[in-house]
């Protein structure tokens, strides 16, 4: 049976925890957002080989690198962290976690350090209006919009005020600093080094 959701109502992660089916969603808002059943392939290379540059940067850190479908719980309210006030959920495509306290069972909650949304021609709006809006809302530090038919990043850093400010847009072999810590960097070439 399949599971009919009224999208004129505001849901909570208590709801969102309910739906038993093999659809993927996220919470933006309270509102039901459903995402593709499986991303296409340069979507996934891209993840992988920018996974792996990253691990490899943060292996001998605090910081915790997950990746989609993780559970990423957004608070409106930091004090209050029950399930039926939360009502923002994402999976983004990997997120940097540098507070071992926000790791959970079921996954983030609070703000992750980093973000990073590989854009597709489907998802490109959802990405880079919707999410950006709403990581800056959230105080995610660093947002990362990575191109992969480009095969370019621009990265975003929230200032003092709260609000992201670009930091910088890289393509072919440039290093792009990871500015949550200090000394990291990633090889763009490396990122995008697979066939295509």
């Amino acid at each position: 049976m399949e599971l009919v959701l009224d999208i004129n109502k505001r849901y909570t992660f208590a709801d969102y925890l309910t739906w038993i089916d093999e659809k993927r969603r996220e919470l933006i808002d309270g509102i039901v957002k459903r995402m593709s059943p499986a991303p296409a392939t340069l979507h996934q290379k891209t993840v992988v080989f920018l996974l792996r540059e990253l691990s490899w940067r943060f292996k001998k850190s605090k910081c915790q690198i997950f990746v989609a479908p993780f559970d990423v719980r957004l608070l409106e309210n930091q004090s209050d962290t029950t399930s039926d006030k939360i009502y923002t959920v994402v999976q983004p495509d990997i997120c940097v976690i540098c507070d071992p306290k926000k790791i959970d069972e079921r996954g983030c909650l609070g703000a992750p350090d980093m973000i990073a949304e590989i854009v597709s021609p489907g998802n490109a709006k959802h990405d880079v209006e919707v999410k950006f809006a709403l990581y800056e809302k959230h105080g995610v530090r660093e947002y990362w919009l990575v191109f992969p038919h480009e095969k370019s990043i621009s990265t975003f850093i929230l200032d003092e005020n709260g609000k992201y400010q670009h930091a910088g847009m890289y393509a072919g072999d440039s290093q792009i600093p990871l500015r949550i810590s200090e000394n990291i960097s990633i090889d763009l070439a490396e990122v995008f080094d697979f066939e295509t």
